[in-house]
């Protein structure tokens, strides 16, 4: 399995683009602003949307890339996500006011979205993946996936601050190579994280120290113009010295 990173930064501007992983060609980890630099050919691959949470630089590119592709392709785009974040895409994105339904285009039987409700820690399986939502911590429902394929397993955190319960999840996982974990905001906005429940560099040291094995360490989804500040701040502890800023298309073998 082939990962590339679409995007994986706090904001827009320049080259910045906001959150989102393609595994293979087929399937999307949130789907940011980075989706947009895809051409239309890779575009009318994506079959499944796999949603962390329902913030609009996780989503951004969902409303527009149903309604390029729809009508070329012959099958659904399928979304994946919790409960409440179908409700939200529902209510507050595809309701004819923001976009389109296309849950009910060209009619309800035959739709060009489908949604597919998850539950944490209950695997989705296709095309030789599986992909498992993990427990997160945020302002809005939200979880992180575990991208498994077989031999390793990456987690990706999505938008978190201090979990218990994800941690106690990611340790049950025995064939993990790679975490990519967010760290949004430097020490010196260390209230705003607390806040918006995100996490910065001393959070995240707190955090690394209950992961029990070692698998390489990525950062991601950091805000724009702190970027350097935060790494450097990050190396400063012993248990996240080791880790390295996620880089928009980066390949990751998995």
């Amino acid at each position: 399995m082939q990962i590339k990173v679409l995007g994986c930064s706090g904001g827009i501007g320049g080259d910045l683009r906001t959150t989102s992983l393609l595994l293979d060609d087929d399937v999307l980890i949130d789907a940011g602003t980075g989706v947009g630099d895809l051409s239309l050919e890779a575009l009318l691959k994506i079959d499944h949307i796999f949603v962390t949470h329902s913030h609009l630089d996780h989503i951004a590119a969902i409303p527009l890339l149903l309604d390029t592709v729809m009508g070329i392709r012959t099958k659904p785009v399928t979304v994946h996500a919790m409960p409440e974040v179908i409700n939200i895409l529902k209510q507050h994105i595809f309701n004819w006011l923001i976009w389109p339904n296309f849950n009910q285009i060209p009619n309800s039987a035959n739709p060009f979205l489908i949604y597919s409700e998850i539950t944490v820690d209950n695997p989705v399986t296709f095309n030789h993946k599986t992909i498992t939502a993990l427990p997160a911590n945020h302002v809005v429902p939200a979880v992180g996936y575990q991208i498994d394929c077989g031999a390793h397993s990456l987690v990706f955190t999505g938008d978190t601050t201090c979990s218990k319960a994800f941690w106690q999840a990611v340790n049950r996982i025995k064939n993990l190579k790679y975490l990519i974990i967010e760290t949004a905001f430097s020490n010196a906005e260390s209230e705003l994280a607390l806040l918006s429940k995100h996490l910065c560099p001393n959070t995240l040291a707190d955090e690394l120290i209950h992961l029990q094995s070692q698998p390489e360490i990525f950062i991601t989804h950091l805000k724009p113009g702190e970027d350097v500040t935060i790494m450097q701040e990050i190396a400063m502890y012993p248990s996240t010295r080791h880790c390295k800023a996620l880089r928009q298309q980066q390949i990751i073998d998995l």
